[in-house]
């Protein structure tokens, strides 16, 4: 049982504050039992509606799908640009080559200066 002081002490609060009192509050809502407590429930967000799980949950799972499409395209970017740059290097040698090879040949080939 609540001793009475708790109350007194309970109601000289609530006229000093001029807010509402959430105790006050879950109060009126817990004298009706289980109900009561599911409606404070329902109002905190601890327990939601079915419909709204399901909601939340198929969000979830489209956000995931978009995650990991992007994630595969991203990859293949990644291989393509690996492929460009194996290319380029390919070509970088295969001119390094010739101009030695006419080097040889006592050709003096005209090169741009490179850039740092």
């Amino acid at each position: 049982m609540v001793p009475p002081e708790l109350f007194r002490v309970l109601a000289a609060a609530q006229e000093a504050s001029s807010g509402a009192d959430v105790g006050q509050m879950i109060g009126g809502f817990a004298q009706y039992g289980v109900v009561g407590v599911i409606v404070v429930l329902l109002i905190m967000g601890i327990v939601v509606p079915k419909y709204v799980m399901n909601g939340l949950t198929a969000d979830r799972d489209n956000w995931r799908d978009a995650f990991e499409k992007e994630r595969e395209g991203h990859q293949l970017t990644r291989q393509q640009l690996a492929a460009a740059q194996a290319s380029a290097e390919v070509a970088n040698e295969q001119g390094q080559a010739m101009v030695r090879l006419l080097e040889e040949f006592g050709h003096q080939p005209h090169t741009a200066p490179r850039s740092v």
